[in-house]
């Protein structure tokens, strides 16, 4: 809304700074951090007392989570998601329909995640919403994004699938673009979802790869950044980097809460929602692949949940003494901030490499 503001700047010539969009970005940003900070003990003492025992730790899980966890209340991805709404509510130009269409995979993502949520609280279960259910639900909501962004973008760009390192590498999808994208925007939601286990360790890696994708999304959407860079430019994607920043901030105010020992959980509420949110803005900037650079970590993790469920049912082996990834560390003596720093390191160097595809081609 504040975007608005600036039609006034022929009779205040202040209000022009918000037409800048490193201006809105970084606004975005602190706005979210502050919101969650100053909301967060509220909405943590709600939901403890909502939730009377927390979220029901995993039997079969490190036995160290019995003891050191029980108790705690999930669902604080709620914290992060009004940040991040209010924020871009505030700081985005409303005119704008990637942000719409973002925000509302982000948020339907995470009602998603909300009932998966609620149903584990209440039943004291570690079983949610049925599987098959939950991705097909998740399938249909990224279904209309993608087709969105394919109605958004100019044919036969708006359907094509670019490469990194190759400027002149472009493959047009055609109608298959939607199910591929669909397929980044759920995958992503997942994979971040199998990444949250371990107090700090998933939102860590999440606002690394949206620092990184509010870079990709203001320099796809400039036209003479692209033209540099030799990039595809996409009218209008510049925009997302506002909702980048609103996760950046987010994220450090609920890393102030979730920092061990968590004093909350951000639940499937907020790891579905913070994936879809990040798999659709790689789709609307095309940067699909690009993902598996940065979001290399939870690609990671959640290939050790398939490795291990297929070789287990394959052999009657495991290959992980445990998965996902993080909890295979775990039982090989790592301690939990260990792993949490370490695959933040691993984080940072991945997402340094995302980023210097934007030059080397």
């Amino acid at each position: 809304m504040l975007y608005w503001l600036a039609d006034f700047a022929d009779k205040l010539s202040l209000l022009n700074v918000f037409r800048y969009l490193t201006v809105r970005t970084g606004g975005a940003m602190i706005t979210a951090a502050l919101f969650v900070f100053m909301c967060g003990p509220w909405m943590i003492d709600h939901l403890r007392i909502r939730q009377g025992k927390g979220q029901p730790i995993r039997s079969d899980g490190p036995a160290s989570h019995l003891a050191t966890k029980r108790g705690t209340p999930t669902m604080g991805g709620l914290m992060i998601l009004a940040g991040v709404t209010v924020a871009t509510v505030l700081w985005a130009n409303p005119s704008n329909p990637y942000v719409w269409i973002v925000l509302g995979v982000t948020l339907a993502f995470g009602l998603i995640g909300f009932y998966d949520d609620y149903l584990k609280v209440t039943k004291q279960t570690h079983s949610g919403v049925a599987g098959r259910l939950r991705l097909a639900v998740e399938a249909v909501v990224a279904i209309l994004a993608c087709y969105a962004f394919a109605r958004l973008g100019r044919a036969p760009f708006a359907t094509s699938l670019t490469f990194p390192f190759f400027k002149e590498l472009i493959i047009d999808l055609g109608g298959l673009f939607v199910l591929f994208g669909a397929f980044i925007v759920v995958g992503a939601g997942n994979a971040v979802n199998l990444t949250d286990g371990l107090d700090g360790l998933a939102i860590g890696p999440v606002m690394i790869a949206a620092g990184c994708f509010g870079v990709f999304s203001y320099v796809v959407g400039n036209a003479f950044l692209t033209d540099y860079l030799q990039l595809h430019y996409v009218a209008g994607a510049g925009e997302l980097a506002i909702l980048c920043g609103a996760v950046i901030g987010a994220g450090l105010g609920f890393l102030w809460f979730n920092a061990p020992p968590a004093s909350i959980f951000m639940g499937d509420t907020g790891s579905l929602a913070l994936g879809g949110l990040i798999g659709a803005v790689a789709v609307a900037t095309k940067h699909e692949i690009v993902l598996a650079i940065v979001g290399g970590l939870f690609v990671l993790e959640a290939i050790s949940v398939i490795v291990q469920v297929v070789s287990f049912r394959l052999t009657g082996k495991r290959v992980f003494k445990m998965a996902p990834l993080h909890h295979h560390f775990e039982q090989l003596g790592w301690t939990e901030p260990q792993i949490v720093i370490r695959f933040w390191i691993i984080s940072i160097g991945l997402a340094l490499a995302g980023l210097s595809t934007l030059k080397l081609r």
